[in-house]
């Protein structure tokens, strides 16, 4: 793809974006440096710029950024991209779709998901202590990798008795339930590669 095109699609996504998103992330976990831009593109290397690929903390927004001139983010860094000040990035080029991401980025995306919800159980857990019904044959849990009917009555069972604290409490509460910040992140990375997946509980 020559360059002009690439940047031409680049516009194309902010103008579409801006009138997307609502709740902008303010900050992101860096998937993968290019320190010759993207592959895609087909001008001479003296031409390209750096770019960053990047997954939004709030909303797992997928994103390429352009960083700042100097700056070099390392993957599994968390830079801020909000307004005012940026010590990292200096701009949002556009949205990604999964299949834009680098081999690289598509890689590290389930251990940098994985961290994520690890890093914020007190979020995460409530995906757990409030998920409800969403049919009469359907509930939330049902969505969960690896969560049957058996062990979704479990945890709806269980945490009438009180919330669960955290992972651990929950682990040690529901017998056969095991490393729910894996279940979790595992199910964010399934609806940010399925972009017209009917329900989703954490990117919709």
């Amino acid at each position: 793809m020559r360059g002009n095109e690439y940047e031409k699609r680049g516009r194309i996504e902010r103008g579409r974006e801006s009138g997307r998103e609502k709740k902008r992330e303010t900050h992101v976990h860096i998937l993968d440096y290019l320190p010759y831009g993207h592959p895609e593109d087909s001008r001479p290397v003296y031409q390209k710029k750096p770019l960053v690929q990047a997954v939004g903390e709030a909303k797992f927004v997928l994103m390429e950024l352009s960083p700042k001139k100097d700056k070099i983010p390392a993957v599994y860094e968390r830079v801020y991209i909000g307004e005012g000040e940026r010590d990292v990035i200096d701009h949002v080029i556009k949205r990604l779709r999964y299949t834009e991401l680098t081999q690289t980025a598509k890689v590290e995306l389930p251990y940098i998901l994985e961290k994520m919800v690890t890093d914020d159980e007190e979020r995460f857990i409530r995906a757990f202590n409030e998920a409800k019904p969403i049919t009469t044959r359907l509930h939330t849990l049902d969505l969960m990798p690896g969560i049957g009917k058996k062990l979704m009555w479990a945890i709806v069972e269980e945490r009438e008795k009180g919330e669960f604290s955290g992972f651990e409490d929950l682990t040690k509460r529901v017998k056969g339930l095991h490393h729910p910040e894996k279940i979790i992140a595992k199910r964010i990375e399934e609806e940010i590669m399925e972009e017209d997946m009917k329900y989703k509980i954490f990117t919709g």
